[in-house]
């Protein structure tokens, strides 16, 4: 791949802490699990190294399973998964029930799901489990520039990932320009707007899939990790998996990346958290036992 005359591979990224992350992976948001163990082996069948999952999705024994079955080695496969705010309380107990669910000794990337409850605290838990090789990087869901600054003033590490919504409508510049001062990555949940057509349909993206013999979508995912930003498309459609991954063979140009630049104008987030919606979440506690 050529941009400016550079070869380039973005594959990669790396965290500020040196750990190599995947630029794609799989998601598993909404997915049941036998749903997340179909994916997630498809996806690590088709060369996917990053498998994204949660407290609260209810599928991290499916997800567990489907690493194992994949027969990749655990060292070739990155992992992150999220605690949820009812369980920041008993943060230390919640990580190692994590680990089992997930069958695995340790946990790539380790983040807190919601800025809720002991946040603070949960995020020490996080700190120690690293120190006991748990956990390898730490990660923020969701969290507002005001609340990682909280973080930060008690943290001896700082976060290496922030996984916030960001597409082309809401690049989330502002977050982007905060983070780089102690180098985190950008991870995008909903980096195609959540299903929206009209961001998919818009005409420069139908423009440049023509011109580059690739699908909207693949523009979309392309534009975010020549953006910096780690993509985590779900998808329970295997032809669907093998192309959001299908991506490397080519580069947006400047000039091309300008006209996307120009979408984000409209500036709008498909999901905006009240302080009634945060309060809910600590009442949601999942029911692990119900894991299949």
């Amino acid at each position: 791949m050529k941009q400016g005359g550079q070869t380039q591979e973005i594959m990669d990224f790396t965290l500020n802490n040196g750990t190599m992350m995947p630029a794609v992976g799989i998601g598993t948001f909404l997915m049941q699990p036998d749903e997340a163990e179909a994916a997630v082996r498809t996806a690590l069948q088709n060369g996917y190294r990053l498998v994204d999952t949660a407290n609260a999705y209810l599928n991290e024994k499916a997800v567990g399973r489907a690493i194992r079955a994949s027969g990749k080695d655990r060292g070739d496969i990155f992992l992150s998964t999220k605690l949820w705010p009812s369980v920041y309380a008993e943060a230390d107990k919640a990580i190692d029930a994590t680990l089992q669910r997930l069958g695995t000794d340790y946990i790539d990337l380790l983040f807190l799901h919601q800025p809720a409850g002991d946040y603070a605290g949960a995020y020490q838990a996080m700190e120690r489990a690293v120190k006991a090789g748990k956990v390898r990087s730490l990660g923020l869901s969701n969290f507002p520039v005001e609340k990682i600054d909280d973080i930060l003033m008690q943290a001896e590490l700082p976060p290496a990932v922030l996984q916030a919504e960001a597409h082309p409508y809401y690049p989330e510049q502002a977050l982007k320009k905060h983070m780089a001062r102690y180098g985190a990555v950008l991870m995008a949940w909903y980096p195609l707007g959540h299903g929206d057509a009209k961001l998919v349909q818009e005409p420069v993206f139908t423009e440049l899939a023509a011109k580059y013999g690739k699908s909207n979508a693949q523009i979309i995912l392309r534009w975010h990790v020549q953006s910096g930003h780690v993509v985590i498309p779900g998808s329970k459609n295997p032809d669907h998996i093998r192309a959001n991954l299908d991506i490397f063979d080519f580069s947006l140009t400047r000039g091309d990346m300008a006209r996307i630049a120009r979408l984000a104008e409209q500036g709008r987030p498909y999901y905006v958290p009240s302080a009634e919606i945060l309060e809910g979440y600590l009442r949601f506690s999942p029911d692990f036992g119900a894991q299949k």
